[in-house]
């Protein structure tokens, strides 16, 4: 079948002279220049950036990749060492995993530590030797296109990845720009260089996940194309250009599917060389057949708008041919965003302080082309006035930590995201704010409506530069929608009811937390009437409290509770989202207090903490749920719902009981190793809670503007601010030993209270702990304490 290109031989004539006219790469962008400054080395005259290992968190659960990207990059081009049906596929949800011996080739879309999984778009690889145009399984890599490789012969930095193919003895480099996979091949001597496209194979593939693809060769040295997958986003387009460095001498584009009707197509097949073709299985090779050794780049421009769109951001971002250019300006570009936080401490804790930091700056990703068009949630195309559009929103994840750490390290760019979400907002036929969101596609995965307390944290921080009336009536519209995931019930009965709605323990906890987000970005913006009944809302995690087996469970709409009732037993679709009513119980981050209360007082709730981190169980009770992991007893780090519950023994005015288990987590579920991520790093959230947790204190709710002190992991950290700012944690007497806060002093001063304003934060100054061995019992009271509504 023919498909016509997206735009006029003129146009395309135009670009590519462009294209092949210039050299270089493109100039720094404004926040870039803002950003750059002094390259901060450390005693042994390494920077951040030399610390950063993208092979951590590659292995077992953490299910990152190791390729190149740039901070916010829309392209991520990384080694795929598998391509599993999606059913078997959770180790590889970024594409690769750090225990296998062979890849299957690069391609140019991954998400970072999800646990669940999309893309893998745009798959290149070198190879040499007789045309094979399946990968091959992994235990038979002879059998395709597929290569064995080294971890020895493997090299990740940020904005750089390098590896051997040893089937073939190809080295292969890569690096990035937003739009722009830059690939560098070097061939040994042989007559049978090649480069495969394989426009069929995706991260969490499935038959027919390829709706359509569409390639055609513009001439011997640039082809483009695109594809719409259907999987985990239902209806996703991504626009391809690619140049080649060299003339490829001859090509051929085969297509694996059959359809009942072609029209005129048949004919297609058996013209020679015939330059273009549309299909659901689409796979193409490249012939290179020099007898020398010799390199070949490749530029993989990609867009969600169009093929134009895919050719003016290659051209725009990267028109010329230097790899090591383009190389040095991703790594200046890390060197950038990894120098806002500067931290003293061991070389295995800036290993996972800065990784974790760059783990951060990988999602969200700019959406917009160079020229400022996106792909909307109405599958329409938009134009982003006076903003970037980013994409990939992993809010049941992100608003924890993440996103708070952005108004701290990317207050510029935190605008920019909400405008994002309120233009899928506009776009939304249910005109709701995004869930879990990307590439112009709403998945609806995970439960609440958590775009709010994102929205709701900004402004109270006095992050203002979006339209807040256009945002609050975008939360209150997401927060009153009833056919979403049991809001209506909730509305109704005060819960969510677990025989008209599953996990409706878990949906009433995060629904009153979303809700007081809404009443506090009312009342700051003078909103009284909504502030009261968003407020009355946020009280609904009273209505599932049980208090004769002193756990939240889930209830029925005759305001029963369901039974049988096991709080050990966690499964997909049950009472609670991806846990158990162990770790969920403790989820009411606006109201520490309330829950202390309902728990019979201080005593009586730090004994259930203690509980929770000793009790263990059979796997047989919660096995079958992937994202329960990083354990000690019932809690679980590795997943979001456990990440704030070791700060709660603060609230109870044990501060001491934080700090051991603060130390407790970062020592035995934390590591500089490929497994040393404990689970899903979430597109940054996980890394999110290390890197806050290290400096020492936490968010526990976002909103409240108020970070609470746990433990510091650091000798010292300096947090360079946007506004020009610099706060500075220090510690003395820190060691193994010393994880006790003995007290602490603010700008020299006493400093009582267990945490930080933000204010206090941004207006810079110095927060120094004297640790020591023993913990201080000196019990917490009055406004020493953190937040919690019950107070006000």
């Amino acid at each position: 079948m023919v498909i016509h290109s997206h735009y006029s031989k003129s146009i395309l004539f135009s670009i590519v002279t462009l294209i092949l006219s210039l050299s270089g790469c493109r100039e720094k962008t404004q926040v870039e220049q803002h950003a750059s400054g002094t390259s901060y080395l450390d005693e042994s005259g390494r920077a951040p950036y030399d610390y950063v290992d993208p092979f951590i968190g590659t292995g077992g659960e953490g299910h990152t990749y190791p390729g190149a990207t740039v901070p916010f990059g829309f392209v991520q081009v990384s080694p795929d060492t598998e391509f599993k049906y999606f059913r078997q596929s959770f180790p590889w949800c970024a594409g690769y995993q750090y225990g296998d011996s062979t890849i299957v080739g690069f391609s140019h879309t991954h998400f970072s530590g999800t646990g669940h999984s999309d893309l893998g778009d745009v798959l290149l690889m070198p190879v040499t030797g007789k045309l094979q145009l399946i990968p091959g399984p992994s235990a038979y890599p002879d059998s395709g296109y597929r290569s064995r490789f080294s971890h020895d012969q493997e090299q990740a930095e940020p904005g750089y990845y390098a590896v051997r193919l040893k089937d073939d003895d190809i080295s292969v480099e890569l690096t990035a720009t937003e739009h722009v996979g830059f690939h560098q091949y070097t061939y040994p001597v042989t007559d049978t260089g090649r480069i495969i496209l394989d426009l069929t194979q995706s991260i969490y593939t499935y038959d027919d996940k390829v709706r359509w693809a569409y390639l055609r060769i513009e001439n011997d040295t640039l082809v483009t194309g695109y594809r719409q997958t259907s999987g985990w986003a239902p209806d996703r387009y991504v626009y391809f250009a690619i140049s080649f460095s060299t003339p490829f001498r001859s090509y051929g584009i085969v297509r694996e599917d059959q359809m009942e009707y072609f029209g005129f197509g048949p004919r297609a097949p058996h013209l020679t060389g015939y330059p273009d073709r549309g299909g659901r299985k689409i796979k193409a090779y490249f012939n290179f057949p020099d007898p020398h050794a010799k390199t070949i780049g490749v530029k993989v421009g990609l867009s969600a708008v169009d093929i134009t769109g895919a050719l003016n951001n290659m051209m725009t971002e990267c028109p010329g041919w230097n790899f090591d250019e383009l190389r040095s300006m991703a790594k200046q570009r890390w060197e950038n965003q990894l120098n806002r936080i500067i931290i003293e401490g061991s070389e295995e804790e800036k290993a996972i302080f800065y990784t974790s930091m760059y783990h951060t700056l990988l999602a969200p990703v700019i959406y917009t082309d160079a020229d400022g068009r996106y792909r909307g949630l109405d599958q329409q195309i938009h134009h982003a006035d006076g903003f970037t559009n980013y994409t990939i929103y992993s809010l049941w994840d992100t608003y924890r930590a993440a996103h708070p750490l952005f108004t701290i390290t990317q207050p510029d760019r935190v605008p920019d995201m909400i405008r994002s979400m309120l233009a899928h907002y506009d776009q939304s036929v249910h005109h709701i704010l995004p869930v879990w969101s990307f590439h112009g596609n709403e998945t609806w995965c995970m439960i609440g409506y958590h775009a709010v307390s994102v929205i709701a944290d900004a402004y109270r921080k006095n992050i203002r530069d979006f339209d807040a009336e256009h945002a609050f009536q975008a939360m209150k519209a997401s927060a009153t929608y009833g056919p979403y995931d049991g809001l209506g019930h909730y509305m109704h009965y005060g819960f969510v009811p677990i025989d008209k709605e599953t996990e409706g323990a878990s949906k009433t906890l995060e629904y009153a937390y979303d809700d007081w987000a809404i009443a506090q970005m009312a009342k700051a913006m003078g909103n009284e009437e909504d502030h009261r009944y968003f407020m009355a809302r946020s009280a609904s995690y009273r209505n599932i409290w049980d208090s004769s087996t002193g756990f939240m469970r889930a209830k029925r709409s005759d305001n029963t509770f369901r039974e049988p009732f096991d709080p050990f037993y966690a499964q997909y679709g049950g009472d609670y989202t991806e846990g158990n009513a162990w770790q969920y119980t403790w989820y009411v981050p606006h109201d520490p207090q309330g829950l202390i209360r309902m728990m019979g007082g201080p005593e009586a709730f730090a004994g259930r903490l203690d509980s929770l981190f000793m009790l263990e169980a059979g796997k047989e009770k919660y096995g079958h749920v992937e994202d329960i992991a990083g354990l000690i007893g019932q809690y679980a780090h590795g997943n979001e719902p456990s990440q704030h519950i070791a700060y709660l023994y603060v609230y109870a005015g044990m501060p001491w009981k934080t700090q051991e288990r603060i130390h407790q987590i970062m020592q035995n579920l934390f590591d500089n190793t490929p497994y040393g991520i404990c689970g899903n790093e979430d597109c940054g959230q996980m890394s999110a809670w290390y890197i806050f947790s290290s400096l020492g204190f936490y968010p526990v709710c976002p909103g409240s503007n108020q970070y609470v002190i746990g433990t510091p992991a650091v000798q010292k950290a300096s947090i360079f601010l946007e506004n020009g700012n610099v706060f500075t944690i220090k510690t003395v007497n820190r060691s193994e030993k010393n994880i006790y806060i003995q007290s602490m002093t603010l700008n020299s001063k006493p400093y009582t209270r267990y945490y930080v304003d933000h204010s206090t934060l941004t207006e810079g100054g110095e927060l120094e702990f004297i640790m020591g061995p023993e913990p201080v019992k000196r019990k917490l009271n009055g406004d020493m304490i953190p937040y919690s509504m019950s107070n006000e």
